[in-house]
């Protein structure tokens, strides 16, 4: 249902984001100056890439930058890794600015973003002088999605899948009936090729009316620093956005990366990797559950390549942990969450065995 940010029915009360969430912090705050030392459970990059072959990719484009970037063999090569004409393909300076070609490039009465999820589709639709009404998804409920909650009103309506920060992954099917004509339906991806199969994701689809699909290659390979990520949706729709890019906004590094990253060689690696994740997440739950005599939940099923746990005075944990070499991601900028929540991404099985001690001493000292 639709709420202010006292639960109550309505318009959200705080249009103007004063409402204590603070839509622009993101994990990599955690590890910037002298967080840089920790141990990094709070940024959502896969760890140890990108891989070799990837960078010597990247590295072999520096020769050609004294040419403007030309995008035509990236965009065609996402597009035949989707099964769609080029036309229904706009590569972006990561999924982050797709948010804000969408928030300035669409003509929406009344957007909805369904919470929790990534901040900044809400933070760029303010900045462009939207007013955002917000969909919570509750606790109780397992933060998953009631389409029939949706307001009807709505013509622009952003929502994740997996979730960040749940790691809920919602049914394609429960996805599709949010669509109608005259809505534009934003599904963000950026963590679907972490999924095993990636199940459930809707790129590719072209029945759906009104859909368009954000991808991230940062989270996957490393990537954060390139910034690359594309949007697939109809050819009306990708011309609107594209004419509110500026010229060459994918520098030549990242259109090399882009095209490597959706090869079959790298899509194999990518399916290996969503193994490997789903299967140190496993771990990484199972560990979590060991302290729930001591008041910590973990939101189940988790199906990205992090988790939410709530836990008793979870910022003094935080702090703890940051003491003991690790950091974790703060759950409170999130609409529909508060102070009690933290995020934490998957790692390794001994990385997680670290951490996993860390967290005993760190609830026994907060505790105490």
């Amino acid at each position: 249902m639709r709420t202010d940010d006292a639960g109550n029915p309505g318009r959200d009360a705080n249009a103007t984001g004063a409402d204590g969430h603070d839509l622009r912090h993101h994990g990599d705050a955690e590890v910037r100056d002298g967080g840089s030392a920790l141990t990094d459970l709070a940024v959502n990059v896969r760890a140890d890439t990108p891989p070799v072959w990837l960078r010597e990719r990247i590295a072999a484009s520096l020769g050609g930058l004294a040419a403007y970037p030309d995008g035509r063999a990236a965009r065609a090569a996402v597009a035949a890794r989707h099964g769609l004409p080029v036309e229904r393909v706009l590569l972006t300076a990561g999924a982050a600015e797709a948010f804000v070609l969408l928030a300035r490039g669409l003509k929406a009465r009344q957007p909805v973003v369904v919470h929790p999820q990534f901040t900044e589709p809400e933070a760029a639709l303010r900045d462009a002088g939207h007013a955002v009404d917000r969909m919570l998804l509750r606790e109780e409920d397992g933060f998953r999605l009631d389409p029939g909650a949706v307001p009807e009103d709505a013509d622009l309506v952003v929502v994740g899948n997996p979730t960040n920060p749940t790691s809920v992954l919602h049914p394609a099917a429960s996805l599709v009936e949010l669509a109608r004509p005259g809505r534009t339906l934003v599904v963000d991806e950026a963590f679907m090729d972490a999924v095993p199969g990636e199940r459930d994701s809707l790129a590719g689809r072209t029945d759906v009316p009104g859909l368009v699909v954000l991808r991230s290659l940062t989270k996957t390979w490393g990537l954060a620093g390139l910034r690359i990520g594309y949007v697939l949706a109809d050819p009306g729709t990708i011309a609107e956005l594209s004419r509110a890019q500026p010229l060459w906004p994918v520098s030549t590094p990242a259109l090399a990366a882009a095209e490597a990253c959706v090869s079959p060689r790298a899509l194999a690696e990518a399916g290996h990797a969503a193994r490997r994740v789903a299967a140190d997440r496993a771990h990484l739950v199972a560990g979590l559950r060991e302290f729930e005599p001591d008041g910590l939940r973990v939101v189940e099923p988790a199906d990205g390549p992090f988790v939410l746990v709530r836990l008793p005075r979870a910022g003094a944990v935080r702090d703890r942990l940051r003491g003991l070499g690790f950091a974790v991601r703060r759950g409170d900028t999130f609409p529909g969450l508060g102070e009690e929540w933290l995020r934490l991404a998957v790692r390794d099985r001994t990385t997680v065995n670290g951490f996993l001690q860390a967290l005993d001493r760190a609830m026994a000292a907060a505790g105490s």
